[in-house]
């Protein structure tokens, strides 16, 4: 058994201190006073706790990415993330050739569960059921009408699908996963639907919208589009925070609208926590600088944002609390896709984070074992 002590506990939707947090694999107890014999004491010093950062959208990172398709990748993205606070993630495909994404598909299959930093919770298909006129940095060469051919074996894994719902033969398979397999959130993006093709495809099935704002059409006052039907419905949304996709006053907006509707993703690439440089995303060459990543001809690809960046850029330049920070991380993911995660509940899973003030990460705990310790300066 463990607790943590001396925290600032994020806790029921408030920030609150003197609870002491008991778990082993899972939450325990949330008490006052608690006999701490034989018990594992971490003192958090004041700093906060929170439970641990979940990503539903996120290519690689520490210079491995998702489209490797080797069981060596996704443990290097699974232990980079933990300095980051992240617990959990949605490793999440490009669209490449069949082969390419099969590949992909098998290895998190077989591997996936296999991994020792964050967990993987299965698979996000980014493409290649997308529009070919909003490809962004996806290979439009690649791009398919939706296929169930193409996920039939992996739907154990398959958790998301981002896709265009104007494409041909789009609603039939929405409708079809959205009454076969509810557990697959269908989300919008990479897509010019306009207003009223998006709000068609909520009432088919499609609940979430993907990186907002990005690889869509704009909002425009004639023609409002996604982000208007996002706006104007309970769907939810996530967006990439991290001041290159997106300006302060769309996130403030955003947070304004959407509440407890949005979520925060990073979509890094395999530069996340990585020095600037060339990279590769997608089979395509990306150049990394000062937090930019983009394809030679200057498309955004993906990002090198990390998710506690992204909290501390919404905590700081929009009137987001850091609880509604957190939740956008870690309960509003989790219940979207319905996991004991994301709160300090009993039976919850003990995924746990410890961060400062500055966000900067100091413990990371999966499953109730310390995986990432931060270390201190000495001098």
């Amino acid at each position: 058994m463990n607790a943590i002590v001396n925290a600032k506990l994020i806790y029921q939707d408030e920030i609150i201190e003197g609870k002491i947090i008991l778990f082993d694999k899972s939450i325990v107890k949330i008490a006052d006073n608690v006999n701490l014999d034989n018990i594992e004491v971490i003192d958090a010093n004041g700093n906060y706790v929170s439970p641990g950062f979940i990503d539903l959208h996120i290519h690689g990172s520490g210079g491995a990415d998702v489209m490797d398709a080797t069981p060596e990748a996704l443990e290097l993205i699974s232990s980079t993330l933990l300095q980051t606070g992240t617990t959990s993630f949605l490793p999440t495909t490009m669209t490449m050739s069949k082969v390419h994404i099969d590949n992909a598909l098998q290895n998190i299959q077989l591997h996936g569960q296999n991994v020792t930093g964050a967990q993987i919770l299965g698979v996000h298909l980014e493409g290649p059921f997308i529009n070919v006129s909003k490809h962004g940095a996806q290979d439009k060469a690649y791009i398919q009408a939706p296929d169930r051919a193409l996920i039939n074996d992996y739907m154990n894994e398959v958790k998301m699908i981002t896709l265009a719902p104007e494409v041909e033969g789009a609603e039939s398979f929405i409708k079809y996963l959205s009454e076969q397999y509810p557990h697959v959130i269908l989300s919008i993006g990479h897509s010019d639907a306009s207003y009223e093709k998006s709000k068609e495809s909520f009432s088919w099935g499609v609940s979430h919208a993907t990186h907002l704002f990005n690889a869509m059409n704009p909002y425009h006052h004639r023609e409002p589009g996604i982000i208007g039907a996002v706006f104007d419905s309970e769907v939810t949304c996530d967006i990439i925070a991290d001041l290159v996709h997106t300006h302060p006053s769309a996130l403030e907006l955003v947070h304004q609208v959407k509440k407890d509707k949005l979520l925060l993703i990073t979509d890094a690439m395999r530069a996340g926590c990585m020095k600037c440089g060339t990279y590769d995303l997608g089979g395509r060459k990306v150049m990394v600088e000062a937090n930019k990543a983009i394809l030679e001809d200057g498309t955004l690809a993906g990002s090198v944002l990390k998710l506690n960046d992204a909290l501390k850029n919404m905590t700081t330049l929009t009137s987001m609390t850091v609880v509604e920070a957190v939740n956008a991380v870690t309960k509003i993911p989790a219940h979207k896709l319905g996991l004991k995660k994301g709160e300090f509940k009993v039976g919850y899973d003990a995924d746990i984070v410890i961060f400062d003030e500055k966000f900067s990460i100091i413990s990371t705990i999966v499953d109730g074992e310390i995986k990432y310790q931060r270390q201190e300066n000495k001098g």
